[in-house]
This record gives structure tokens, C-alpha cells and sequence, in this order.
């Protein structure tokens, strides 16, 4: 469990990072083309690591039945729908805006979790998805009456798909629990097989928007740092739901909030910084009490 904690601390400020990469570094690719791009790059990365388990990985892959398909599919589908809109979410929005909102995952996770799983829901873990509610309403405050974030999250599109990326989050990470425990599949094919997974599933839509108006020769060294970032965080990731209960490790690696805020605000000079920053750390603290 220990390892397994720290892990998850680990994936999150590799995750952290990467989303501020992503505000700062890409423009003119649609976000189809650009995770098909990032993904490809990380299974690159990846290739020596999932070669020291081949022997395993075909032994798995041969035994794999309805149950192992059906999990996989789902989770990459979920994953690949998450990501593209959290894309969207951060190209309309400011990333200390969106990220607190989006990483508000866990809150979805363990209510799956109950009917799903049967986990039983303690009075802390209660409070703590009424504590992370309460970090979608201080991202969206603005001075001008009690309701008027509440309203103002109901309007905004970045917040909406923030809020819809979260859920999609949500499923996908329960995807992972039930795939790395129950069916036990090996870490090291988890990954390549996610990764390719999403750039098959969203293939279709970067051929119909291939990038405009950038060279794709000049940003190689971007893809390759982005997508070298992709491979560590998703090995981190695995790792992590491999030993963790998804309730444990969902909010761990979702306070890569507070990572991606810090950067948004100081180094993108987004506004609001202050408030934003108290959405993410009420964020973390309210998917905190939801692990305990």
C-alpha cells in the first residue's frame, strides 16, 4: 500500500506537468490528432520497457476472453472521450480554471464503486464529495450573489466539459481497477494496449482534421518530451490502480490539480490565480477524504 501511495504521488506531478505542456506547447492540431500524436510517440517510449515481458504479455493476450475485451474496449473508449474533452475544455478555458473542475473525478468514482463493487460509503467520505463540489463552485466565484458561480459553471462551456471529462474519467478508472485486479492483466501490456487502444479509436477523426498551419517537423522534439511524459504517467498510473483501490488511488493521482494550477497561474499569468488555487487544494482535500 505504501509503494502504491507513493506511485500515485508520482503519476500525479508527471500528469500535472504534462497538462501544462499541453496549454503551453501545442496549437494547431485538432485534439484527435493531437492525442493520436502524443500516444504514438509514448508507445515509442514504452516499447523497451513492455519487450521485458513479452513471454507474459502473449500468455495474457492468448487467454484473453469476453470479460478482458469487454473491460479493455470500455476503458479505452472512456479514456480516449475523457482526454479529447479535457482538450477542448482547456483550448476555451484557462488550465487553473478547467484542471480544478476536471479533477474532481474521485467524486464519480466512488459512487460507481458502491453499485458496482459494493464499497460502502462512510460519513467522511460523504463530506468529502460534498468538499469537492464545493472546489467546482470557488473555481467558477465571482463577486455578484451566492448563486452566481453556480450559474456561471452551468453556462460555461469549458466547465461543462471539464465536468463531462471527469465523469468519462470516472469509468475509465474504475475500467483500470477491474482490468489490473480482477482480471489481472500485466501492467506492462496494460499500457501499450491503452495507448494504441486510444490512437486507434480516435484515428478516424485526425485523418478528417489533420493539423493546420504548423510543422509538424519543428514540434517533433515537443511530441517527443509530451510523449515520453504520456509513457512514464500511464506506467505510474498502472502501477498504482495495479496495488490501490480506484476510491485510494483516483484522488491521489487527481492532485495533479494543484500541479497544473501552480503552472498555469504563474508561468501563464492566468487570472485569478489565488481563487483558482483554493479550488484545487479544496479539490484535493475533498478527494482525499473520499480515499480515507
Amino acid at each position: 500500500m505504501d509503494a502504491g501511495l507513493g506511485v500515485a504521488l508520482g503519476a500525479a506531478v508527471v500528469w500535472g506537468v504534462y497538462i501544462y505542456l499541453l496549454k503551453r506547447l501545442f496549437s494547431g492540431y485538432s485534439p484527435a490528432a493531437l492525442t493520436v500524436l502524443l500516444n504514438t510517440f509514448a508507445v515509442a517510449w514504452y516499447l523497451p520497457v513492455a519487450a521485458t515481458e513479452v513471454d507474459g504479455a502473449t500468455a495474457a493476450l492468448s487467454g484473453f476472453g469476453p470479460s478482458e475485451i469487454g473491460i479493455t474496449a470500455l476503458t479505452i473508449v472512456m479514456t480516449a472521450l475523457a482526454f479529447i474533452l479535457f482538450l477542448r475544455a482547456i483550448e476555451d478555458g484557462d488550465v487553473s480554471y478547467v484542471t480544478p473542475i476536471n479533477k474532481t473525478v474521485p467524486m464519480f468514482v466512488l459512487p460507481l464503486e458502491v453499485v458496482i463493487l459494493g464499497q460502502v460509503l462512510t460519513p467522511l467520505q460523504v463530506a468529502g464529495v460534498v468538499v469537492a463540489t464545493l472546489a467546482v463552485y470557488v473555481a467558477n466565484y465571482d463577486p455578484g450573489g451566492f448563486l452566481k458561480p453556480i450559474v456561471k459553471a452551468a453556462n460555461s462551456r469549458p466547465a461543462q466539459l471539464a465536468l463531462l471529462s471527469a465523469m468519462c474519467y470516472a469509468v475509465s478508472d474504475l475500467g483500470k481497477r477491474v482490468a489490473l485486479q480482477e482480471l489481472a492483466i500485466p501492467e506492462r501490456l496494460w499500457v501499450p494496449l491503452l495507448l494504441v487502444g486510444i490512437a486507434v479509436v480516435l484515428l478516424p477523426g485526425a485523418i478528417r482534421n489533420p493539423p493546420r498551419d504548423v510543422s509538424l517537423r519543428a514540434d517533433l522534439p515537443k511530441f517527443a518530451l509530451a510523449g515520453g511524459m504520456v509513457a512514464l504517467g500511464e506506467h505510474l498510473t498502472t502501477l498504482a490502480f495495479a496495488v490501490l483501490p480506484a476510491s485510494i488511488a483516483s484522488p491521489i493521482i487527481n492532485t495533479q490539480a494543484i500541479v497544473a494550477v501552480i503552472l498555469g497561474g504563474i508561468l501563464l499569468g492566468e487570472r485569478h490565480f489565488r481563487v483558482r488555487l483554493i479550488a484545487a487544494v479544496l479539490a484535493v482535500i475533498g478527494v482525499t477524504m473520499i480515499a480515507l
